[in-house]
């Protein structure tokens, strides 16, 4: 999959060195609620585990052919926020902070809702952020996603207790998107 700017490819080895680039920084890992990196060994070691699913995308620059960022779709067999319905999933994405603001997200994101409406044949894709984290929640609208509920109650992978909002975007509602 790919745009004019990116291309959307499985995470590959080689690609550890860039991932720990990107996701050992404590921006981001506290923006989506995860640990950052540790070492380039830690990297390594999640790369065919967390980075290595089907649904499992880096965000590569085609100036750089370097990815920095990463999109994906999660499903019930998945670490997943959203309460999935049947051929539901949740799209996740992070991006390194040196390419925040540049609307790569919300075009990596595109791609990946075309791919999951058409090609996966699902019938809603669910979005979440935590509180505070304006940028996702700008992807989000931007994509079309439309407010669902908050969690007060929710936890992020590292146990912190945070609000999520929930956000939904049925297939019928894209297809009116055009």
């Amino acid at each position: 999959m790919e745009t004019e700017r990116i291309t959307l490819r499985n995470w590959q080895v080689g690609d550890e060195a860039e991932l720990f680039r990107h996701a050992g920084n404590p921006a981001l890992g506290n923006a989506a609620g995860w640990e950052p990196h540790k070492n380039l060994e830690h990297s390594r070691e999640l790369l065919p585990t967390i980075f290595g699913g089907k649904e499992t995308y880096a965000i590569v620059l085609k100036s750089t052919g370097l990815p920095v960022g990463n999109i994906e779709v999660m499903t019930e067999n998945d670490f997943h926020t959203a309460p999935l319905g049947h051929k539901e999933a949740e799209l996740s994405y992070w991006i390194g902070e040196e390419y925040w603001g540049q609307g790569l997200v919300p075009e990596a994101a595109q791609l990946l809702i075309r791919h999951c409406f058409e090609n996966l044949q699902l019938k809603g894709l669910w979005c979440c952020h935590y509180h505070g984290n304006i940028q996702s929640k700008r992807v989000q609208e931007k994509c079309g996603f439309q407010y669902h509920h908050s969690d007060e109650n929710a936890r992020t992978k590292t146990g912190e207790p945070r609000v999520v909002h929930l956000l939904y975007l049925s297939q019928e509602q894209w297809q009116q998107m055009g």
